[in-house]
């Protein structure tokens, strides 16, 4: 349990750890704002294969293969950008990375229940979000930290990355894999049950915003001198969402989502107007804000309910939810970082709250809606909980 909670750890640390050095590779590249941010979303093109043709893959190879694979992924994209810093590497280590964190992500739940035993799928999804949520934030912070010294486009915390996951890899490597290998399709395409899409849509929004802060953030943060404490935004953003998880769990999935949605604008509001002026508190206070919607209330609230919604069909009723997440993570990123090219960091910032606001009102209404017509249809749901 503990083994394979370091390793999906070390994973998702892989995915960030190069965030505080978007701006240094792009100087370097003679690339901006729009470059970064197709580098940066270069990811998502490695995760939508595993989500749209890669479903049965675990069933077929077994659970451990993968989390063997995805941390083989993570240091060979490591070992890239400390060869080879540049924005180009940058971008072909992030489709690696992922790819990896398609493959691990899609069976870690499964396989961390496994190992526990009967009955822990609720305990076991709680350990895999909690660790995943640290890693992807603690890879940005680490490096951050590593940068305080001075700047350096290869920081201690690349070669110390490889060195724990040498470790991680072989931990897992010496783990059971309970589950007999069947021969199941390979192909299961996500689907969207009646009902899911505004969770969809609420998650697709919340990670819209959390793409921004990793990939353009640190290039607003150095125009006020403070490109060092970019990788402790990714943290904030990220892994303080981790902090409201237990609370997102008490409350029923509509109003965990909602107040998600309530937060995430006024969230999004503090911490670019506090990036615009260079106010450090501001920004990693907004940071902490905007992760408890996009990593608590609204990730574990939509995931819940499309599980719910989804049936027998949970495993293409969650890849729908994490299709839209991904794209979510990735296309408004581009588009802003377009904008911000051509119109300015201000206006492109300001653009994107704008369409980020009347995103979560028009999602709400439809939550709101959809949650009516559900309690009418069945009164005992809206005494179901996370």
């Amino acid at each position: 349990m503990l083994k394979l909670a370091f390793a999906l750890c070390l994973i998702t640390l892989a995915v960030n750890l190069q965030a505080p050095l978007y701006t240094a590779y792009a100087d370097l590249s003679g690339h901006g704002a729009a470059a970064t941010a197709v580098a940066f979303s270069a990811y998502v093109l490695g995760v939508l294969p595993v989500l749209l043709a890669l479903g049965g893959l675990a069933d077929r190879v077994g659970r451990r293969p993968l989390i063997c694979a995805a941390l083989v992924l993570s240091m060979v994209a490591t070992s890239l950008t400390l060869l080879v810093p540049s924005l180009q590497t940058l971008a072909f280590a992030r489709l690696l990375l992922g790819l990896g964190t398609g493959l691990a992500t899609a069976t870690a739940t499964a396989y961390m229940g496994e190992l526990m035993g009967e009955g822990s799928v609720a305990r076991a999804a709680n350990w895999v979000t909690a660790s995943t949520s640290l890693g992807f934030g603690l890879g940005a912070a680490l490096t951050s930290l590593f940068l305080l010294p001075g700047p350096s486009l290869t920081p201690g915390s690349l070669p110390l990355h490889l060195l724990l996951a040498i470790a991680a890899l072989l931990l897992v490597w010496r783990l059971p894999d309970p589950r007999p290998k069947q021969r199941s399709p390979m192909l299961r395409l996500p689907c969207y049950p009646r009902g899911s899409l505004p969770y969809g849509l609420a998650i697709l929004l919340a990670w819209a915003c959390t793409g921004l802060v990793i990939a353009l953030l640190p290039g607003i943060l150095r125009q006020h001198g403070m490109s060092e404490w970019s990788g402790f935004s990714t943290f904030c953003v990220t892994s303080c969402g981790l902090l409201f998880q237990p609370l997102a769990r008490r409350m029923h999935r509509v109003k965990a989502v909602l107040l998600g949605l309530a937060i995430l604008p006024c969230s999004y509001g503090l911490l670019a107007w506090g990036a615009d002026q260079g106010q450090l508190a501001l920004v990693l206070l907004g940071a902490v804000a905007a992760s408890s919607a996009c990593y608590g209330f609204i990730y574990l609230g939509g995931l819940a309910a499309v599980n719910e919604l989804a049936g027998s069909e949970k495993t293409r009723g969650s890849a729908g939810f994490f299709l839209l997440a991904y794209l979510g993570f990735s296309l408004p990123v581009i588009v802003t970082g377009v904008l911000s090219d051509r119109l300015g960091t201000q206006m492109a910032l300001l653009l994107f709250g704008g369409v980020l606001l009347l995103g979560c009102v028009a999602v709400a209404l439809g939550l709101m809606v959809a949650g009516r017509a559900s309690s009418r249809m069945n009164p005992l749901l809206q005494e179901s909980s996370l």
